[in-house]
């Protein structure tokens, strides 16, 4: 991993930003110990331990292409152009767990039905098939709310988002069968009414205190926003190109109290060998002032058939948070070094990155710079209130080097540059019937010049998600 002069920089401030401040958390060394809690000598029995519980999400979303950016729906078997896209779903989730058996070795069952209805279903504002917003390709549908040919919404749809069966030993268990997962490379995306969930099989392991191990093979995915299963293919690439299975291992190690790090490495088969390595550093006090330092790397090259051309790339992300009381202000510097995109699995938040936002900042050989403020109104009486404004811009992206495969477009991007900003509000219930409760709304204007991929769009979201408990 080559760092920059810019982020050996960052470095430097953040060890001298270190020594300014007392340290309130204990920085010894913690030795690794053998885990002497049993999670399955606790089970209270298959029944005994079961809960019903959900949530239900009300989703908006207002897109609206700017500097001749056009999204497209069909009026009379024609393409007709707009400059505007609305979504509005709402999602439910029911979720059964059992508890674990009682023994030596534990069983239990995880179910949860999805169910999504849209609330918005007219064609023109469904409209799909741009070329310039983020998230989306041109010829892809409505990557929103599920579709039908021609563009009208599908008014109502439901499938089995999780169906699994558990096996524990001691603090190890093995889930097989479509479940979530959480890792830096294959993690569940739910920044939709719906989530995403993966079908395979995973062990997770905690039999050490501060060192735990995970293990996972999957060969489907299902999307956010449709009702079958998926093959995974990447979120930049040729779309033609899949992968039969996904193959990740990683640990997660905890040597102080104030230091996680973490180790990571995915196969997704034909496509890319991608490894990661991140680590989260606290220090101080934030009643007077702590610092947070979070450092992403990832190297990914081609694997196998390399389906997506030759890839060799290193990209990382170093961010410094400084927090006092109710103010925390961040700066977080971020590389891509490739001729291609920095690339994830779709229908994943496969992206550990800090400048990974509306845009995702990950153009070839791209160098992004972000600054974020976030004010917590609970030091001011107001608990669960909280806001929270950010700008991001993105220079040098440069594809002209690339040699061609999976990324063709990017030799296009010469010198490209864009920028993005947001401003946010959320508000958690802290009590009562709706307690836990949460609205967000947020607006986010990104502006790009005229090959930088993601284009120019102004969006606000409006998102209310209610947990509840039937048993």
């Amino acid at each position: 991993m080559k760092l920059s002069s810019t982020a050996l920089l960052a470095l430097a401030i953040s060890s001298v930003t270190a020594t300014a401040y007392a340290e309130t958390q204990s920085q010894a060394f913690t030795p690794v110990t053998v885990n002497d809690k049993s999670a399955q000598s606790e089970a209270t029995g298959f029944v005994e331990g079961q809960s019903i519980s959900g949530t239900t999400r009300n989703w908006y979303a207002n897109e609206q292409l700017q500097r001749g950016g056009k999204f497209k729906y069909k009026k009379d078997g024609q393409s007709v152009d707009t400059d505007r896209r609305i979504n509005w779903v709402q999602g439910t989730i029911v979720k059964y767990n059992s508890g674990f058996t009682q023994g030596t070795v534990g069983f239990s069952t995880e179910v949860a039905a999805y169910n999504a209805v849209a609330l918005e279903r007219d064609r023109e504002n469904l409209a799909s098939n741009n070329g310039g917003a983020p998230g989306t390709r041109p010829g892809a549908g409505n990557n929103r709310t599920l579709t039908k040919e021609g563009g009208d919404a599908q008014g109502q749809w439901s499938k089995l988002g999780l169906a699994n069966v558990k096996a524990r030993v001691s603090n190890t268990t093995l889930t097989a069968g479509r479940m979530n997962f959480s890792s830096p490379q294959v993690d569940v995306i739910g920044n939709r009414a719906l989530p995403s969930s993966f079908e395979g099989i995973a062990i997770h392991s905690e039999e050490l205190n501060n060192l735990s191990f995970d293990l996972a093979t999957f060969d489907r995915v299902s999307p956010r926003t449709e009702e079958s299963l998926s093959k995974f293919r990447s979120e930049y690439g040729n779309i033609n190109a899949e992968a039969d299975h996904v193959n990740t291992a990683g640990i997660t190690y905890q040597p102080f109290a104030s230091l996680t790090t973490s180790l990571w490495g995915t196969q997704a088969e034909d496509l890319w060998n991608q490894y990661y390595f991140g680590a989260t550093h606290v220090l101080g006090d934030s009643s007077i002032l702590s610092l947070t330092t979070g450092l992403n790397y990832y190297k990914t090259v081609d694997e196998g058939k390399a389906k997506l051309g030759e890839i060799d790339n290193d990209t990382y992300s170093l961010s410094l948070g400084l927090t006092h009381q109710a103010h925390s202000l961040t700066f977080s510097y971020q590389e891509v070094n490739g001729n291609e995109y920095f690339d994830y699995l779709h229908e994943t938040n496969g992206i550990y990155l800090a400048n990974s936002l509306l845009s995702d900042f990950n153009g070839p050989n791209e160098k992004s710079f972000q600054i974020a403020y976030g004010l917590n109104m609970a030091e001011y009486g107001v608990p669960g209130l909280k806001f929270n404004i950010y700008q991001a811009r993105g220079w040098g992206i440069d594809g002209t080097h690339y040699k061609g495969g999976g990324y063709d477009g990017v030799q296009a991007m010469d010198g490209e540059t864009h920028y993005e900003y947001g401003i946010g509000t959320s508000y958690a219930i802290q009590s009562g019937p709706l307690k836990a409760t949460t609205v967000r709304a947020t607006y986010t204007a990104h502006r790009a010049s005229e090959n930088q991929a993601d284009g120019s769009i102004n969006e606000f979201r409006l998102v209310t998600t209610i947990p509840f408990n039937i048993l």
